[in-house]
């Protein structure tokens, strides 16, 4: 009996042989549709990992855990509001405005003889700006902005870092300005709270974040006030710019596309680290460099310039400052000169943790005491 069972057990498995069962009945794997995939997010941080532990050495441990850990926000006062009353409501919530502060302790180090450090005018800061952020360590939540009494929003958060390129621009009154990579909008309101901006042009090639830009510009600054700035919302290549409007603007914001290193840690809609983007992201720091190009080249000879990302990528920040100097010295024979910076890192010390040993240009790094950033900025200037 023990023999006839062993022998029905061999045929058994000779019938379940794959080997002898038609092809049409197979089961083939089919891994593209039953794999799970990578997830965007878990796809940049593996990139991430591999990149800025070389970039940052010993650093990036304590970068990394800031940037998966939630953003600090800082609450921009809009000045077309009744601003003073705002002020006063920010106050009671234990914030501080962190731009005046900076400027009225380096006066009062300068006025004291504390400080062999430039004044603040001549460092030429944009003006009028407001930004209150909680202090170091100080997980706070700002509540959502809400209209005021005179019909806009009161105040717009964003990383208090993005600030820093506009403050780093030197508006003047009457000068000419471009954005050319303005949406979603925080940077183009902030250049329009300085009073400054004679002429404001505010570009972004998609449509769809021009359209964000447009609702910002509706919530917080009144209709009159757009008229009169003149501002002027286009959506073309910035890349042709300087074939458009050459040697046509005072001061130059070019805050370009990046990898946007927070957000691709976080969200997978629009993550640039989605396998369908990975030729557009090589091709990153190309593109950032022809719009720094016709930046410069829209900029009048002795006009100024901010480059800014969200990425701490060398690739994206100081590479592409040079190579956008060295193409426009080449084949333009124009001369572009990069403006010192340092005194920045001093002014906001207490609200931003700074990376020492950029090539060229500041950049803000995360930290769990003051998570802002990532945010480089570098100012030109062209010569000629």
């Amino acid at each position: 009996m023990a023999a006839l069972t062993l022998r029905g057990v061999r045929e058994l498995l000779k019938r379940v042989d794959f080997a002898t069962v038609p092809r049409r009945h197979r089961h083939k794997k089919k891994w593209a549709a039953t794999e799970p995939k990578f997830p965007a997010v878990r796809l940049a941080l593996q990139y991430f990992d591999m990149t800025y532990s070389v970039q940052f050495g010993d650093l990036w441990p304590s970068i990394r855990v800031s940037l998966l850990s939630e953003q600090k926000y800082g609450a921009l006062v809009n000045n077309f509001a009744a601003w003073d009353h705002v002020n006063a409501k920010l106050e009671q919530l234990s914030a501080k405005d962190f731009v005046n502060k900076a400027i009225s302790h380096w006066e009062l180090q300068s006025e004291g003889g504390k400080s062999a450090a430039p004044s603040p005018a001549s460092w030429a800061c944009s003006p009028n700006l407001r930004c209150f952020t909680f202090a170091r360590g100080d997980v706070s939540r700002f509540p959502p902005a809400r209209p005021g009494s005179l019909g806009v929003m009161d105040y717009y958060l964003m990383d208090a870092a993005s600030l820093l390129p506009v403050l780093a621009l030197g508006l003047q009154p009457g000068d000419i300005v471009l954005d050319l990579c303005a949406a979603p909008g925080g940077k183009t309101l902030a250049l329009l709270q300085t009073g400054c901006c004679r002429n404001l042009a505010a570009n972004d090639l998609s449509t769809s974040r021009v359209a964000r830009l447009q609702k910002i510009l509706h919530s917080y600054v009144p209709q009159e006030i757009r008229d009169r700035n003149r501002v002027r919302v286009t959506s073309w290549d910035g890349r042709k710019w300087g074939e458009l409007e050459g040697d046509t603007y005072d001061r130059v914001l070019v805050d370009v596309p990046c990898t946007t290193d927070r957000h691709s840690l976080h969200e997978e809609e629009n993550n640039i680290f989605k396998r369908s983007r990975k030729k557009e992201r090589q091709i990153l720091p190309v593109l950032q460099m022809q719009l720094l190009a016709a930046g410069l080249l829209a900029t009048k000879p002795g006009g100024h310039v901010v480059y800014s990302t969200c990425s701490l990528s060398h690739l994206q920040n100081e590479y592409v400052v040079q190579g956008a100097i060295e193409l426009l010295a080449n084949q333009y024979s124009i001369q572009v000169q990069v403006e010192d910076l340092t005194h920045f890192r001093r002014l906001f010390m207490d609200t931003f943790c700074f990376f020492s040993s950029c090539q060229v240009g500041e950049l803000v790094i995360p930290n769990l005491m003051a998570n802002f950033g990532p945010m480089y900025f570098c100012k030109m200037r062209r010569l000629t």
